[in-house]
């Protein structure tokens, strides 16, 4: 279907383009100045950027569809702006061979919702002893290599996959934090967690295994990518390598922009997460480093469980925060309208910093782009409410939180897959 967006305010990551008649047809942009489609949509002043890409998704496909499945989870990408979502490979079983990514991707092809991308495992059953066959997996489909979720303490096995995963053109995603440094810990170590008795995961966890992966990247070359950073020593590590020409990513989550340990004086496990929530500083130096380009993409790191797997005590529950379909309006407000963060930064950190990650280049909205959209009102505050998410986990910390910035429209390739105003 042809459609034609009036009077949208156009916005990417080189910042703000005016208002236009943006006229979609054939998957594409077709121009900015209107014309004859079959659908109008009558946007009043409404923000239209290039749609988001998030690198970081647990769809739990397959194995633990109870949880999430790819349906639900590409819709409630969609609902949250999202073009494209690379799925993390710790499933059941683990993404760890070419034919499991390929018939992932299949399965998600035919569904309405954001286009599924696929990590791959870095190592076999992500045991962290033997390289996967690296190849194979990307000549199916997988755009990064990563055992998210796991610390793997055998350097020779990183730097390897450092080297094989260069020669393929990928980056090596790594989960950092050094693992006899956590133990056990469920939470930031801090006199607060003490006090509430839980074991502690120190801020040194995530700078230690930062700085021990940096060495490899010195020694072996190729593309490190580090997944959810948390802490102010980690991004100064980070900013240092890249000063000496290390190629070097980094992602952070909205859940680290926008919550601190305090959140668990109540010990609800809504608030469990890894790593962990940290103090005030290190949120204030994670929002400088994004604002900076230290830190090059904003990634959900999704992570949805069951109801009665988060309403377990803190100890039992399990990591992980849903935030795929509040993402946007979550930083829009607490980023850009309260604190004055740029808002063609954070769409440069939702857009062609993620791209960039996985080697493609940069969206415009000009005349013969993809018709990857999304269309967003800066000015309708509402809660956040879970009951009417699309993902199988309908709960969240930030419930109950007045938001704007809401995606009301997305379009993947021309096909409207997200609608709040027809």
């Amino acid at each position: 279907m042809s459609l034609l967006i009036k009077g949208a305010r156009l916005w990417d990551a080189s910042g703000e383009h005016g208002t236009a008649d943006v006229l979609v047809a054939d998957g594409r942009i077709a121009s900015l100045e209107g014309g004859e489609a079959e659908r109008v949509v009558e946007a009043r002043g409404r923000y239209l950027f290039p749609g988001f890409l998030d690198l970081h998704a647990h769809l739990r496909t397959p194995g633990e569809e109870q949880k999430e499945g790819l349906e639900t989870g590409l819709r409630a990408a969609a609902a949250g702006g999202f073009v494209e979502v690379v799925m993390m490979p710790n499933t059941r079983p683990p993404l760890d061979l070419p034919e499991a990514v390929s018939g992932v991707l299949r399965q998600a092809a035919g569904l309405r919702g954001a286009r599924a991308r696929s990590a791959a495992a870095l190592t076999k059953g992500q045991g962290g002893k033997e390289l996967a066959e690296l190849r194979l997996l990307a000549e199916a489909g997988a755009v990064l290599f990563t055992d998210d979720g796991r610390t793997h303490e055998d350097a020779g096995v990183l730097a390897a996959g450092l080297r094989y995963a260069a020669a393929l053109g990928r980056p090596v995603a790594v989960h950092a934090e050094d693992a006899g440094l956590r133990g056990d810990g469920v939470a930031h170590e801090c006199a607060l967690t003490e006090a509430l008795g839980l074991p502690g995961n120190p801020a040194e966890a995530e700078s230690a295994r930062v700085a021990r992966d940096l060495e490899l990247l010195r020694m072996t070359g190729g593309h490190l990518h580090f997944q959810h950073l948390s802490t102010r020593s980690a991004v100064r590590l980070v900013a240092e390598a890249k000063q000496r020409g290390r190629r070097v990513t980094a992602e952070v989550t909205p859940h680290h922009l926008t919550l601190t340990v305090d959140a668990l004086k109540t010990l609800d496990p809504l608030f469990k997460v890894a790593p962990p929530l940290r103090e005030e500083a290190d949120r204030e130096a994670l929002i400088e480093a994004l604002a900076e380009g230290v830190v090059d993409a904003v990634a959900t790191d999704h992570a949805p469980h069951t109801q009665a797997e988060k309403e377990a005590d803190f100890l039992r529950a399990p990591f992980g925060i849903p935030s795929l379909e509040i993402a946007l309006p979550l930083l829009f407000t607490e980023l850009v309208e309260k604190r004055g963060f740029p808002l063609a930064r954070l769409i440069e950190a939702m857009t062609d910093g993620p791209r960039a990650v996985i080697g493609e280049g940069p969206r415009r909205l000009v005349p013969g782009a993809p018709a990857d959209l999304v269309l967003v009102d800066p000015r309708e505050r509402r809660p956040v409410d879970p009951s009417r998410f699309f993902s199988k986990a309908k709960y969240s910390p930030w419930a109950g939180w007045e938001l704007v910035g809401w995606p009301v429209l997305t379009l993947v390739r021309g096909e409207v897959v997200f609608d709040r105003l027809g």
